[in-house]
């Protein structure tokens, strides 16, 4: 996969693929969206962005197709927080930008942003409304031995270790600029919501015109026909 041209900042792109896809029923990764494999949208979006991209995936062969490198959990069992726990001690960057596998609407203008923000931070987190969005964000190494910590607790939850590390909030605000409607951070829980974003891809219905404009539209090929 080709990126724009530019040199990529020195970032390792992540996708977390091992969720076990419970509420869909099926590997979200591989559902169609548009003709292609949700995962397939995942990559495009992130081509570029930084130097390279992995996918944590306890499958390797599921995912052998796709032309990246794939790891499975270091520490399987611990969710998402393992998955970035893995993704991070895999990176050949100091800097990983995370994101799930099933968020088919990812604004590389948005994702180039935090990118921007992460050299400073020990990591940049999205925080919208209803809460932050952690499998949308930057981490780096620095953050290894808090997680490492966190799970050593028996912890799960992705924000357990976030009072340890020098964290950046990015606000609703700043998302605005780059994804107004905050399409980044829709994902596919549910067939439902399957449904609702393939609606959203569909192009718009032809709207049909009014009557009237019917009946001069034919008024004038009638015009035209006569001459």
């Amino acid at each position: 996969m080709q990126g724009s041209g530019r040199t990529p900042p020195a970032v390792t792109c992540a996708v977390l693929a091992g969720g076990q896809s419970r509420r869909m029923g099926v590997d979200k990764a591989f559902l169609e969206l548009g003709g292609r494999p949700l995962i397939q949208w995942t990559l495009e979006a992130l081509a570029g962005i930084g130097q390279e991209i992995i996918i944590i995936a306890n499958d390797r062969q599921r995912y052998a197709g796709l032309g990246v490198r794939v790891e499975p959990d270091i520490l399987p069992g611990y969710g998402a927080l393992g998955g970035i726990y893995t993704a991070l001690a895999r990176a050949s960057c100091a800097r990983v930008l995370v994101v799930a596998c099933d968020m088919p609407f990812l604004s590389r203008p948005l994702l180039r942003y935090l990118v921007g923000l992460s050299s400073q931070f020990d990591a940049v987190v999205p925080r919208l409304p209803d809460g932050v969005e952690p499998l949308h964000a930057v981490y780096t190494k620095a953050c290894l031995d808090p997680i490492r910590r966190a799970l050593a607790r028996g912890e799960k939850r992705i924000i357990s270790f976030f009072a340890d590390i020098c964290l950046r909030y990015v606000e609703p605000a700043e998302i605005a600029v780059f994804d107004p409607e905050f399409r980044s951070f829709m994902n596919l829980n549910t067939p439902a919501d399957l449904e609702a974003i393939r609606k959203l891809l569909e192009p718009p219905a032809a709207e049909a015109p009014a009557e009237g404009a019917v009946h001069d539209q034919r008024y004038l090929q009638q015009g035209q026909d006569g001459h």
